[in-house]
């Protein structure tokens, strides 16, 4: 039998790995549990209220903070559950372990990447479910399915953020760490406080923000974007660029 032979299949290989991700995310409540419900208990608080009103525009605000709480949502999964788990199983020597058995690094990063889009997927699922249900929202099926394609497509800098965190921080700062560098990028982006409703400094640095950008995808969907979507996307290309670069350089100091 030769070498090439002697490998598992590439495809059945991912999905068992993905597989094991999943129940292994699955079983820690603190992951799964609030990756799912936090965006819908903030749609709670903030949306429900308002969720029947429209703007001037005629843009509905109650599908506007779905959007904005979707956004939060799916970078949240990125950067805390998939950074801060990456962190934890390093503390637990977990890496270490992957590294030995003969599954290709990249199926292992592939497989967490795929676990993070599912995660991600179920959060904006539940989340626009609930808007409709509970808070009355309506839109056209292309509207809403064109928000969790945005969503997600505007997620892969998170990812690769995310990643950076997990490798560069240890178990017990990666949570800081993560602290400090989405939630505060988060309201900056406006995804909690209108813009308008911000410090005017904070109008100067919010275009600047990876957040602002995914925020803008999000919101074009339901017809309130404030820039091209070119424009988004060409932003959210370099901060993946940026971020992956210093997570590629992070995994390889710490395989050496």
């Amino acid at each position: 039998m030769s070498r090439r032979d002697a490998v598992a299949p590439l495809v059945p290989m991912l999905l068992a790995q993905t597989r094991s991700e999943l129940v292994s995310r699955a079983r820690v409540p603190a992951f799964s549990v609030t990756s799912l419900v936090l965006p819908v208990v903030f749609f709670t608080f903030f949306g429900l209220p308002v969720a029947g009103l429209v703007r001037g525009d005629g843009v509905s605000i109650g599908a506007l903070l779905l959007a904005s709480f979707g956004a939060y949502g799916v970078g949240s999964v990125m950067v805390y559950a998939f950074g801060i788990g990456v962190a934890v199983e390093r503390g637990m020597k977990v890496d270490l372990l992957m590294r030995a058995t003969p599954l290709p690094s990249h199926v292992a990063l592939v497989a967490k990447v795929l676990t993070a889009l599912l995660f991600a997927l179920g959060t904006v699922t539940l989340l626009l479910a609930y808007g409709i249900v509970v808070g009355g929202v309506t839109q056209p099926a292309s509207v809403w399915l064109a928000l969790m394609a945005w969503l997600l497509a505007g997620s892969v800098p998170f990812i690769a953020l995310g990643l950076a965190i997990g490798y560069l921080a240890g178990p017990n700062a990666a949570p800081a760490v993560a602290n400090l560098v989405y939630l505060p990028s988060a309201f900056a982006s406006g995804l909690f406080v209108p813009l308008e409703q911000l410090p005017r400094f904070v109008h100067a640095v919010a275009p600047a923000l990876p957040t602002y950008h995914h925020a803008q995808l999000a919101w074009s969907a339901v017809g309130a974007g404030g820039e091209p979507t070119r424009a988004s996307l060409a932003w959210l290309a370099g901060y993946a660029a940026l971020f992956g670069a210093l997570s590629l350089h992070a995994y390889r100091r710490e395989a050496r």
